[in-house]
């Protein structure tokens, strides 16, 4: 009995196979596309639902400037070896090394006592040559001498004179003057050394105002005027840059053939004498500035095929245009066409992008 249930059983579970089989099969002569339908429409939504996070900006009107950025030295405004113009010993030094003198400061004198006993000597002559000369004239109205004789007197007279001065000329040349406001170096020599015009005494540097030397493209050359503001930049003694302004006041007539550059050179007041000379700076020249600029980020730009790409979000998709660019800066490019104000321009992920792209923006500024 149990072995008969157990036979029906099975040959039950072996019908009910069989029949969902066949039911398949059926189905599949009907509708042979039903299945792969099914299978496909899952992936289709999955495709049509998928969205790629970006970032956007809102494109407005701002103001661009179109500069360069060169390097230029800070030189003295004035600068001169200080050396005596007569030969002779160095009898005394009025200067301290470091500080700053003005214009006609007596600094260093050499040894003029040979030259002022000569002009002593030429000065005692002159009461002498005076009455020689005024006897002689009146001589000569009572025709008493002859107008050689007169003349001769006359002659000796100018001539005692023109020595005197002379002599006066040279004392001079024996005091060594400060040409002009500056600080005065360290010193060559001492007291007591024995100098000649070709000795360095010591270096006297104009600090206020300083120059900025400074050179700059040829295609900047008729665009860089006399009067025209520049800034430069440098590290103060704590590592910190510092922006300065100048003026430029001298263009050079010619571009250098091997630089193709034309040199350029600005001065800056250098209040508190704070800058020294010698130092190396970063200059920036400005060309224009544009007022109502529309721009886009460099980031967002993709060159393709000669042509400058961006991509604008609408209505949820990505819809890429071209541009036409103009002045660059350091992040930005300004668009000449292309784009308006008001425009979202996405700004991320835009190598990913293609035409009609399901985009989702996450942040916008």
């Amino acid at each position: 009995m149990t072995k008969t249930i157990k036979s029906i059983s099975l040959i039950l579970i072996a019908l009910l196979i069989v029949g969902l089989i066949f039911s398949r099969g059926i189905k599949r002569l009907i509708n042979p596309g039903s299945d792969k339908s099914q299978a496909e429409a899952p992936a289709r939504v999955s495709s049509g639902q998928r969205q790629l996070s970006v970032n956007a900006e809102v494109v407005k009107t701002h103001t661009m400037t179109d500069k360069t950025i060169t390097t230029g030295n800070i030189i003295p405004s004035e600068e001169v070896d200080l050396s005596f113009e007569a030969s002779g010993k160095v009898v005394a030094i009025y200067f301290k090394e470091g500080e700053f003198v003005e214009k006609g400061t007596l600094l260093a004198k050499i040894n003029d006592k040979p030259l002022k006993a000569q002009l002593k000597k030429l000065e005692s002559q002159v009461p002498l040559a005076k009455d020689r000369v005024y006897r002689q004239e009146t001589l000569l109205k009572k025709n008493a001498v002859s107008q050689e004789a007169y003349e001769s007197v006359v002659t000796e007279y100018d001539k005692l004179m023109a020595d005197i001065e002379l002599v006066k000329a040279n004392i001079a040349q024996t005091e060594l003057y400060a040409p002009f406001d500056g600080i005065v170096g360290l010193r060559e020599l001492s007291e007591g050394a024995f100098v000649s015009p070709s000795t360095k005494m010591a270096k006297l540097t104009q600090v206020n105002p300083l120059k900025i030397d400074f050179s700059i493209p040829e295609s900047y050359a008729s665009e860089v005027r006399d009067g025209a503001k520049i800034k430069f930049s440098l590290e103060d003694s704590e590592g910190i840059m510092r922006h300065y302004e100048a003026r430029v006041y001298a263009i050079e007539s010619t571009i250098d053939m091997n630089t193709r550059t034309l040199r350029v050179r600005a001065l800056y007041d250098n209040p508190n004498r704070s800058l020294m000379p010698g130092r190396f700076a970063s200059v920036e020249i400005t060309r224009r500035e544009i007022d109502d600029a529309l721009s886009v980020p460099s980031e967002a730009i993709i060159p393709e095929m000669g042509r400058n790409l961006v991509y604008l979000y609408r209505s949820g998709r990505a819809q890429p245009v071209e541009i036409v660019s103009g002045i660059r800066t350091e992040a930005r490019v300004q668009a000449l066409s292309g784009i308006q104000a008001g425009d979202t321009l996405i700004v991320s992920g835009v190598m990913q992008l293609r035409t009609g792209t399901h985009v989702k923006i996450d942040q916008i500024r």
